[in-house]
């Protein structure tokens, strides 16, 4: 190579050495905040999902400025309970994912078993493969994922949904993120049984239980979303509620606590229309305590079950019994 050949060459690289460039990115910045916003608690989760966009963005960086990359591996598992967040930390990480061009359009297909598992012998693959193809370009958001596998089922075909998912995690990791979630324990021994995916998952990220405090939280920013609140009353017996209901079971966190503030609704309004006479807006926005002490949590302090015409009350079904 000639002299004047090794200038040119190194007048190049002094000139790219000497680009910059901001990580700043407005988008990620306000998709970070709504996480803070939307999920209370969950400081883990929230310092790996920062760490995650921020690896993102230093990698475009290098990429603009012409450094080497290497596309990294985005699949994630999400264990926890269920109310911990799981599927709202999916969303966000899709929109972050779109947002420094990781994917092209940022949204998310939710499946369980039911939607890539068929029932008989060719079935399976093209359930599998059209489910993947709506989540090209975006998130695949595998919700109990463990019961993909049935080893005791001879005949079941969730292995075959399995290896076209593989298949799909490696070939397509450019244009597809696939998001695993489910009980921890369950998803332990899944992966146990699937080391295939669990080599493909770069980011096993666990969702703790909210605490008493942290439910508490939950709960009046839910009020206030919907333009209610709790009577000071009603906020000592809530937190007598919770103490409750957390040690019953199928308590599912931020999910038990929506589910009984729409309880609580329902028989603040059968309160309101059984007892007549005009309202205010005090009257039509307060939660009082006797909204929650009705829960069966609290013995026999239960529902009258009865609407305001002697029909029987909506409050009488719920997902959530203890509500």
């Amino acid at each position: 190579m000639s002299t004047a050949q090794s200038h040119a060459d190194q007048e190049r690289t002094d000139a790219r050495d000497e680009r910059r460039i901001t990580l700043e990115n407005d988008g990620v910045r306000q998709i970070l905040e709504k996480v803070n916003r939307e999920l209370v608690g969950l400081a883990p989760v929230k310092a790996r999902i920062g760490q995650i966009a921020a690896l993102l963005m230093v990698e475009r960086a290098r990429h603009e400025l012409g450094l080497t990359t290497e596309p990294p591996t985005l699949h994630m598992c999400f264990t926890g309970n269920p109310g911990t967040g799981k599927t709202t930390m999916a969303l966000r990480m899709a929109e972050i994912l779109h947002e420094v061009g990781y994917v092209r359009s940022g949204h998310v297909i939710s499946v369980t078993r039911d939607d890539l598992v068929g029932q008989y012998i060719g079935h399976t693959a093209p359930k599998t493969k059209e489910v993947i193809k709506r989540a090209m370009g975006g998130v695949l958001f595998i919700d109990e994922a463990y019961y993909l596998y049935r080893p005791e089922n001879e005949r079941d075909y969730g292995q075959e949904a399995i290896e076209i998912l593989l298949q799909a995690m490696e070939n397509d990791r450019d244009d597809l993120v696939v998001i695993l979630a489910g009980y921890k324990d369950r998803m332990d021994r899944f992966f146990q049984s699937n080391p295939g995916l669990h080599s493909r998952i770069a980011h096993h990220i666990a969702f703790p239980d909210y605490s008493a405090d942290e439910l508490r939280t939950v709960a009046d920013l839910l009020l206030e979303e919907q333009g209610y609140h709790f009577t000071d009353d009603a906020r000592k017996a809530f937190a007598d509620y919770l103490q409750r209901r957390m040690q019953q079971p199928h308590f599912s966190n931020a999910r038990s606590v929506r589910n009984a503030l729409d309880r609580f609704r329902l028989r603040q309004a059968l309160r309101l229309t059984q007892q007549g006479g005009s309202l205010g807006v005090e009257d039509l926005t307060s939660i009082d305590a006797q909204e929650v002490l009705a829960s069966s949590v609290f013995g026999e302090n239960t529902d009258s079950g009865t609407g305001p015409s002697g029909q029987p009350s909506p409050q009488g079904s719920t997902t959530d019994p203890a509500s």
